[in-house]
């Protein structure tokens, strides 16, 4: 576990080196063309889900210890829902938001995530924060994320709404891509009698992931 842990930190401080921008293909393309294309905007949208290892990070802990299928659409549905209203909003309305300073919040989000499957605060402060409110404000802060993306796409404003509306309906569709690994590999592991043993060291690796990427996107913001 300790040797998947830093193969785990190793990839995502790789990972984000290269990841906080768009790719340069994607948005020479998204440049070139205006009005309404739904297909490219989907794929782009599930795309930059499947490869969104800080958005999967957190989804991954929020659906850590739920077991039932009903909890787990729940909590999945709240995600949704907050980053779906943000990244809409953020990009129609032309609100600016730092990337940089965004993503290191979504950072924040998996350290918060992490100690709350740990019992941290229940442990430190003698209550235990809802887990559904913290899951759709911090799915409002991923969408600022999404939308901060979607910017650097320079998107025309005509045909505006239809594509980001598919581009959330493909990062939906990555959602449930990606989520699906998760659980079947989740599903396999929690069968283990490994699982429980390692479900705190797991957690531990998960917070470092996140003050990784917290410490990278508050370098780059203070380099930027």
């Amino acid at each position: 576990m300790r040797v998947l842990a830093g193969a785990l930190l190793w990839a995502l401080f790789s990972a984000a080196a290269h990841a906080h921008g768009v790719a340069e293909g994607d948005k020479g393309y998204i440049q070139e063309i205006s009005g309404t294309h739904l297909v490219p905007f989907a794929y782009l949208g599930a795309k930059h889900m499947v490869t969104g290892y800080d958005h999967l990070l957190f989804l991954a802990g929020v659906i850590f210890f739920l077991y039932r299928l009903k909890d787990i659409a729940l909590y999945v549905s709240l995600f949704a829902i907050g980053h779906s209203v943000t990244m809409v909003y953020g990009v129609y309305a032309g609100v600016s938001v730092n990337a940089w300073l965004i993503d290191a919040i979504i950072g924040l989000s998996v350290v918060y995530k992490a100690l709350d499957n740990l019992g941290a605060y229940r442990r430190w402060f003698g209550v235990q924060p809802d887990p559904r409110v913290a899951t759709l404000v911090f799915g409002l802060f991923h969408g600022f994320g999404l939308a901060a993306k979607v910017q650097e796409y320079e998107i025309a404003r005509d045909g505006l709404l239809p594509n980001l509306l598919a581009f959330n309906v493909g990062v939906e569709i990555g959602q449930l891509l990606a989520l699906g690994v998760i659980l079947i590999a989740m599903g396999y592991w929690r069968r283990t009698a490994a699982f429980l043993r390692h479900a705190y060291t797991a957690n531990v690796a998960m917070m470092g992931a996140g003050f990784t990427l917290i410490g990278y996107h508050l370098t780059g913001l203070a380099v930027s």
